[in-house]
């Protein structure tokens, strides 16, 4: 990106000057060689987000940022629905409420490395992954409509997981407001199969291990210390958000005309919050924010088993559940006044500080744990929100390192075969069903997710907690 058409706030803050179309700046947080390797397209996304009717702010892109659907990975926007304020389904994205969830498991590195391999075949054995994987049920209509409403909460009462896993999840494990009923039969025929599946592309299941405390403090609040050893799970709400974003954005270029709404780029998709359309798109974009909360605690639930198995009376408590590529209503203070404001993330978490209303008690002093996976073979990391993270971007943060090529120009490179072979010979087990897919998820295809990081805990978005290094992934 060229760093000349941008005005240089702080080391970690470049601001786009509004112009043309744009109702509002554009905000990067990013270092100098960040900005510089993004793609110009982030540029472009970013001013025709700030286009938007409504917007609130800024459009904002975190440290990890690259060309999306619409908007941009690692995007996050504000529309107030008293001021003429849209929903995007672009500005949310396919895969509704991907994320990532961390389990404590009481064991320590040297544990897992003493059966290392025999664990990761058990967890490949019973955690359903790839392109075409079914779950351990299926999902007749009353059924798929009580997931679709209860989210975590529902799948904890069908047995896959215990009532203390719900106060770390956001919302408790259920949004409000989903509805079933705006969500067509095709998306909910995708998903009749799916519940308790990893997927493909991005998602994961990896052992890993502390590998570095940056916070005490915050580290003792969430019960983290060198050498422990915690499951990561990454994955959304499937065939159903995927086929949810579908329906929508055809149905919102269709009427944005008529809505008096000129979009900047089709992919940019929207409609009014106040108008019926925008209303059934929330009620089924909330019912997929449930799908993929219901999804990952079945995954908790299969995942607890296969441990269960390897290191018999061990458990695995949720450490907590964050998800990106959501739109949700909060409460932030803008020009010194609290506003009901619709929140855009897509490809970024929620990074709530110390104190928030919405934090579980525990966690309240140190603020909500951020969950950043890695790329396949490198760190992740986790964060903690930062005490002012409420005036920043509303209170969010990067998702993942972001990446830096095309998965078809990741394949062109690397062999997935001997990716995995070399990860062996770093220590850590790779178990996938396609080695095209490992090749597509090779480490360098991402960013360096340490500076990544670095920006966001030096921007103020959230601050370092834990650095996590990889011992057993599943891949999809």
């Amino acid at each position: 990106m060229d760093t000349t058409l941008l005005t240089q706030r702080g080391p970690f803050e470049w601001e786009l000057p509004a112009s043309g179309r744009m109702r509002v700046p554009g905000i990067l947080f990013a270092s100098r060689e960040l900005v510089a390797a993004m793609d110009d397209k982030v540029r472009e996304q970013v001013a025709n987000v700030a286009s938007l009717p409504g917007i609130v702010a800024a459009s904002y892109a975190m440290p990890d940022a690259h060309w999306g659907y619409g908007f941009p990975i690692g995007g996050v926007a504000a529309f107030a629905a008293d001021e003429g304020g849209v929903v995007s389904a672009g500005g949310v994205g396919f895969d509704i409420s991907c994320g990532v969830r961390t389990l404590h498991t009481g064991l320590k590195r040297a544990d897992v490395e003493a059966a290392q391999a025999r664990l990761a075949d058990v967890l490949y054995a019973r955690i359903p992954a790839g392109v075409g994987s079914t779950g351990v049920l299926r999902l007749a209509a009353a059924g798929m409509d009580a997931m679709l409403k209860g989210g975590a909460r529902w799948a904890v009462q069908e047995g896959f997981g215990t009532a203390a896993d719900l106060s770390r999840i956001e919302e408790s494990g259920c949004v409000a407001g989903a509805d079933a009923a705006a969500v067509s039969d095709q998306a909910k025929k995708r998903q009749r199969d799916e519940m308790g599946t990893l997927g493909s592309g991005n998602h994961y299941l990896e052992v890993q291990a502390v590998a570095e405390l940056f916070d005490a403090a915050a580290a003792r609040a969430y019960g983290l210390a060198v050498d422990d050893v915690v499951v990561s799970i990454h994955c959304g709400s499937r065939g159903l958000g995927h086929q949810i974003g579908t329906d929508y954005l055809r149905e919102m270029v269709v009427a944005a005309p008529a809505a008096g709404i000129a979009l900047p780029d089709r992919e940019l998709a929207c409609a009014p919050l106040d108008s019926a359309l925008g209303r059934r798109y929330l009620g089924a974009m909330r019912a997929a924010i449930n799908c993929a909360l219901a999804n990952r605690q079945i995954l908790t639930h299969l995942a607890r088993a296969a441990f269960a198995e390897v290191f018999p009376g061990v458990a695995l408590p949720l450490l907590y559940d964050v998800s990106h590529n959501t739109c949700k209503e909060e409460t932030h203070i803008v020009d010194g006044r609290p506003r009901r404001l619709f929140v855009h993330r897509k490809g970024a978490t929620r990074a709530f500080g110390p104190g928030h209303a919405e934090l579980p008690r525990e966690y309240a002093a140190a603020g909500q744990p951020v969950l950043i996976g890695g790329s396949m073979g490198t760190a992740s990391y986790i964060l903690a929100g930062a005490a002012a993270a409420g005036e920043r971007a509303f209170g969010s943060a990067c998702h993942g390192a972001g990446r830096a090529m095309s998965r078809h120009e990741a394949t062109r490179r690397w062999q997935g075969r001997a990716l995995v072979d070399a990860l062996a010979a770093q220590g850590i087990l790779i178990r996938s069903p396609s080695w095209r897919g490992v090749a597509e998820e090779a480490p360098l295809a991402y960013k360096d997710v340490g500076a990544v990081v670095d920006a966001a805990d030096r921007a103020g978005l959230a601050i370092k907690v834990a650095r996590l290094s990889p011992l057993v992934c599943v891949k999809g």
